[in-house]
């Protein structure tokens, strides 16, 4: 099965960033837009605790399913962020992916909850996707701060991420759901959705 492999890292200059990608040969793939996302789950969150996800994305007029779960191997994942480990250990995230297309998100939301599932996280963002032809670099501009991604192989991450002047320590494999309990926990925010709405309605108090 195909198996996703990425990292994040921090972004405090878009447009330095923009500028790097193109001098390094990638060429922007997917303008900038708005995207959502839904999370699915059981009530008591089965699959939060065997660190899965089952995902309705809508992004540039385009409808996705995604499932995701850890590969049998175990290998590391997105519990903790690469800083830190020892020398030999893995400093990317993988994941066993599998995505279709669908062409009404409504209706499948109202079949997932007909079977007992419920809407457990929602998380937005402004995405652009940018590409060298062999591997992918996503900006992300979250309502807790812009990340970009970089998806390929390992080999081919540490390669992009060196040309665009990355360094390993600032990989990060936290999924955006682990970040956001992150900046909620350090903001002391209430907010239970990674939402622009949400976000701007409960003000960091410290």
């Amino acid at each position: 099965m195909p198996i996703e492999t990425e990292i994040k890292f921090r972004v405090s200059d878009l447009a330095a960033l923009a500028q790097r990608l193109q001098s390094a040969g990638f060429r922007c793939e997917t303008p900038r837009n708005f995207e959502s996302n839904v999370l699915y789950d059981t009530p008591d969150r089965q699959l939060r605790a065997r660190t899965e996800i089952l995902r309705i994305r809508s992004y540039a007029g385009r409808g996705t399913l995604t499932q995701k779960r850890l590969p049998d191997s175990g290998v590391p994942g997105d519990r903790s962020s690469s800083p830190g480990r020892g020398p030999g250990e893995d400093r990317h995230k993988h994941r066993i992916e599998t995505e279709i297309g669908i062409a009404n998100g409504d209706a499948l939301a109202e079949f997932f909850l007909s079977l007992g599932f419920v809407s457990a996280f929602r998380y937005e963002k402004w995405r652009a996707e940018w590409t060298d032809g062999e591997g992918h670099c996503v900006i992300d501009e979250t309502p807790i701060g812009d990340y970009a991604e970089l998806e390929g192989s390992s080999a081919w991450i540490d390669r992009a991420a060196a040309r665009l002047g990355v360094d390993p320590a600032q990989y990060v494999t936290l999924s955006y759901g682990r970040l956001f309990e992150a900046w909620r926990e350090e903001h002391s925010s209430s907010a239970n959705d990674l939402t622009f709405a949400a976000v701007a309605q409960s003000p960091a108090v410290r």
